[in-house]
């Protein structure tokens, strides 16, 4: 894991914000809403909440609505990285902090999943994600999940850059078709969900954080929160 610190449970619809999409997290010993920790989660995956919602923290999540294509010639690391940092200072985001200006960390993150140097997106169809992990049996597949962290107390800035290599075993025509009809994967890179059915298809995962291959480093997600002077655990 790569990592640069710069600078000088229930889930509800927000009330406080109901046309923003967003939502409220409490941890189950939360006492009030009137003590809220100020993490804003800048995505809208239900992976990435789940897995924040490990701090038994209450935060705020708004998904960002970013550009997600590639530049030309751009490597996946870099678009990785890129993309986290352009989801924590979306237009969706300031204009949420504007009117709720008690948050003061956002936490974004993204991750490309990459066979050589080709780029493997989310499948979207069941037709691509069989196309996905058929090309990708037998073979190694590196996940590049991106942190960025900003605290708007001290305009203060934590990033990493985890890289978890999956190698997928063989698989016949009919363990695909199984696997997907069980897990459903089409909103995952890779098409596959590692926390689910999907471990099934790998012969071996090399990873520093195994949080970061379902898609928010937790690992580093956490030295974030110390660097910026709070107490984890």
């Amino acid at each position: 894991m790569q990592a640069n610190y710069s600078g000088p449970a229930c889930l509800g619809q927000c009330t406080s914000h109901p046309h923003c999409g967003c939502n409220w997290t409490l941890g189950p010993s939360t006492p009030e809403l009137g003590l809220l920790s100020h993490y804003l989660l800048a995505s809208g995956s239900h992976y990435r909440a789940d897995l924040l919602k490990r701090l038994n923290r209450p935060f705020q999540q708004v998904s960002p609505d970013v550009d997600e294509s590639q530049h030309l010639n751009e490597a996946p690391t870099t678009l990785a990285s890129r993309l986290a940092k352009t989801k924590a200072n979306a237009s969706a985001i300031r204009e949420f902090i504007a009117t709720a200006p008690n948050h003061s960390i956002i936490i974004a993150s993204d991750q490309v999943a990459a066979l050589g140097d080709q780029i493997l997106g989310k499948p979207g169809t069941l037709e691509r994600a069989r196309q996905q992990l058929a090309s990708m049996q037998g073979q190694s597949v590196s996940f590049h999940t991106s942190l960025y962290m900003r605290n708007l107390a001290d305009d203060t800035h934590f990033s990493a850059l985890d890289t978890t290599v999956a190698k997928l075993r063989m698989l016949s025509s009919g363990e695909i078709e199984r696997y997907l009809d069980a897990d459903n994967p089409l909103d995952c890179a890779g098409s596959f969900k590692v926390e689910s059915l999907g471990i099934s298809l790998f012969s071996s995962v090399e990873t520093s954080d195994p949080t970061a291959l379902v898609g928010l480093p937790m690992i580093a997600l956490c030295e974030g929160l110390r660097q910026f002077g709070l107490e984890v655990p």
